[in-house]
């Protein structure tokens, strides 16, 4: 019996900088259009996840829209070490 496939999570790399209102600003160094800001750097991380999410999202909604009415084929990638 095959022992299943343990994949590691994707980390990525919060650039954080306090500001001089007090409120933290961030981005993700790895997809650099991911921007946020939060009260707290937890509230920073929060958001920059949510705003990655929304960014992956429309990053695959206008590339099927490229390939729309296109014969394509589509597969889940799936990174490990």
């Amino acid at each position: 019996m095959k022992k299943p496939i343990k994949y590691k999570p994707v980390d990525f790399t919060a650039v954080i900088e306090k500001s001089n209102d007090g409120w933290y600003v961030g981005q993700i160094s790895e997809v650099p259009e991911v921007i946020s800001q939060g009260k707290t750097i937890d509230e920073l991380k929060e958001n920059l996840l949510d705003a990655l999410n929304l960014i992956l999202s429309l990053h695959r909604e206008t590339t099927l829209e490229q390939y729309k009415g296109k014969k394509i084929i589509t597969r889940k990638l799936h990174m490990v070490e």
